[in-house]
């Protein structure tokens, strides 16, 4: 960053780290015992669309990999659009397998960021449900580096729990790098995965 970057406010973008992600099995630990949140076996990442041969080569290579998991059970990965335009590639494992979860999120996004897909890649999550049924969904920020707890209520409106997004957000201050800037706990209505 240069002086001229200094004097006119400008700041340097965080760099993506998804090592990130390998914090989620810690977190949900902390999340079932405070909260009594459990991962659902399900998550999704998250990229804009992209036309093309090396995506669609990408996007193939991606998913022959996961698919090729032997220990894989449940449906294979799946490539879904939402009514807003975005990919989403989705991984279902039974609910205590959010470590291998954690793994093909980590695959599928390294994988998109080293074909030169990473200016496309938004965001990946990883879904949890209460014994009462209220959904919550652990959403990493690819390019802040971030995370932020997603609570959907349920009914037919597009609702969500912000005081049991912020109580997560206490709860997992210490496992996960929680995003501070509020405005950027975008909602990810309808996301699969969630």
């Amino acid at each position: 960053m240069g002086l001229l970057d200094i004097l006119l406010g400008r700041t340097k973008p965080v760099a993506p780290d998804l090592d990130q992600l390998f914090a989620l099995p810690s977190a949900a630990v902390t999340l079932e015992a405070a909260a009594g949140f459990r991962a659902t076996g399900r998550g999704a990442v998250c990229f804009a669309t992209v036309e093309g041969g090396a995506f669609e080569q990408t996007h193939r290579e991606v998913q022959a990999l996961l698919d090729a998991d032997s220990e894989r059970t449940g449906p294979p990965v799946e490539l879904t659009q939402d009514a807003y335009g975005y990919s989403w590639l989705v991984s279902h494992r039974a609910p205590d397998q959010l470590s291998a979860l954690v793994n093909d999120l980590h695959a599928v996004n390294s994988a998109m960021e080293v074909n030169g897909f990473g200016p496309q890649l938004l965001c990946s999550l990883a879904g949890f449900e209460d014994d009462g049924g209220r959904r919550l969904a652990l959403v990493y920020l690819y390019k802040r580096g971030t995370f932020f707890p997603f609570a959907p209520l349920a009914g037919d409106g597009q609702r969500r729990d912000s005081s049991l997004e912020l109580q997560v957000r206490s709860m997992l201050g210490n496992d996960l790098r929680i995003e501070q800037d509020l405005s950027r706990w975008f909602p990810v209505w309808g996301a699969p995965g969630l």
